[in-house]
């Protein structure tokens, strides 16, 4: 049995990081949307995690990597996106974002 991750964070901002930025597919038929979120840490790491999330919410198959640098970053979008176009057809996009505290209240601003 799967865990349910619909409402568990993909992503966790921690005190001196930033959101690097957020990417979606458009929604793929019966598989829901592939998204790449990204935070820079303190020491200007860029950790990411891309998943499925599928059209019930639930977020499934997430990979979690780290680079060092905005280039290595590009490399690793590359990648995604070359498995995307060729398995359905779409890339990523840049995509808006939700962010929220540990007990669920909308958190404003881009840097913790």
């Amino acid at each position: 049995m799967r865990p349910d991750l619909s409402r568990a964070a993909v992503l966790s901002i921690d005190k001196g990081e930033e959101i690097f930025g957020g990417w979606a597919t458009a929604p793929i038929p019966q598989v829901g949307s592939y998204k790449l979120l990204a935070k820079k840490t303190a020491d200007g790491t860029i950790e990411w995690a891309h998943f499925v999330q599928r059209d019930s919410g639930a977020k499934e198959r997430v990979l979690r990597g780290a680079v060092k640098t905005p280039e290595e970053f590009t490399v690793v979008q590359d990648a995604i996106n070359g498995n995307l176009q060729r398995i359905y057809g779409v890339t990523l996009r840049t995509a808006g974002y939700d962010c929220s505290t540990l007990d669920g209240k909308k958190a404003t601003g881009t840097r913790h």
